[in-house]
């Protein structure tokens, strides 16, 4: 559904019409995907200012366009990216994409689960965490209910990786359109990946144990905006999603 939302060719049938029927109720979702696609590219090109040399992105479904492999390798092609989903066709196209990438690799995983992701042997081949790391949460938590415990996931990465490690969130909000968020949040629910909203106090609870980099968390298109975007009120409240980056 992401990529269709962005525009991408890498979807089926089903991805389409539920995207679909979740346009109907909130119109606005490709201008959301396409901000949250913007603040993932902000975020990874100030992680490789700050020197960050390996990137595990959870949740990334298929890497089209534009994803985190390709931010960081025209930075440095020595640079190494492993995805994590738990959707084995959206494994299996990534793979396909991957093929000959030795920087780049996928695994199948669940976040619920983080330890199937930290002690993967796939992982473990192309991420040393003896050495610094980002973990990359761009639209996945909302994913993870409150009784699924996102915050005790997340202090198992806390505990996992070294000084000088980072964390990036982005996280959808109801913000600015709470009617039509409801009725799309009840298409995801139809679709079994239900979708829990959470406040921007509530995602700055999420980086609980990390140290905030400016500006904290705030409305996405205005963490570290480029010249060329636009950052008013009324856009920001429309992308209706809050994002950060944290540090150990």
């Amino acid at each position: 559904m992401y990529d269709f939302y962005l525009g991408g060719s890498h979807n089926f049938e089903i991805d389409r019409s539920t995207a679909q029927e979740a346009m109907k109720a909130m119109p606005d979702l490709p201008l959301i995907m396409q901000g949250n696609r913007a603040f993932l590219r902000r975020t990874v090109r100030y992680l490789l200012d700050a020197g960050v040399e390996q990137f595990i992105d959870v949740g990334s479904g298929i890497p089209t366009v534009g994803n985190v492999h390709e931010v960081v390798h025209d930075f440095d092609p020595e640079r190494r990216v492993v995805y994590v989903d738990i959707d084995p066709i959206a494994v299996a196209q990534s793979r396909a994409i991957l093929a000959g990438n030795a920087n780049a690799g996928v695994i199948q995983a669940d976040l619920r689960r983080p330890d199937q992701i930290l002690e993967h042997p796939d992982l473990c081949a192309r991420i040393d965490f003896d050495k610094p790391v980002a973990v990359l949460l761009n639209a996945v938590l909302h994913f993870i209910s409150d009784e699924e415990a996102p915050d005790a996931i997340l202090a198992r990465f806390l505990d996992a990786l070294p000084p000088g490690s980072y964390l990036s969130i982005s996280h959808a909000s109801d913000i600015g359109q709470p009617e039509r968020s409801s009725e799309a949040a009840d298409v995801y629910k139809r679709a079994r990946t239900p979708v829990t909203f959470r406040s921007q106090d509530e995602v700055v609870e999420l980086f609980k144990g990390w140290t905030l980099v400016d500006p904290g968390v705030v409305l996405i298109p205005r963490w570290r905006p480029e010249a060329n975007e636009q950052t008013d009120e009324a856009y920001a409240r429309k992308i209706s999603m809050y994002g950060g980056v944290g540090t150990i």
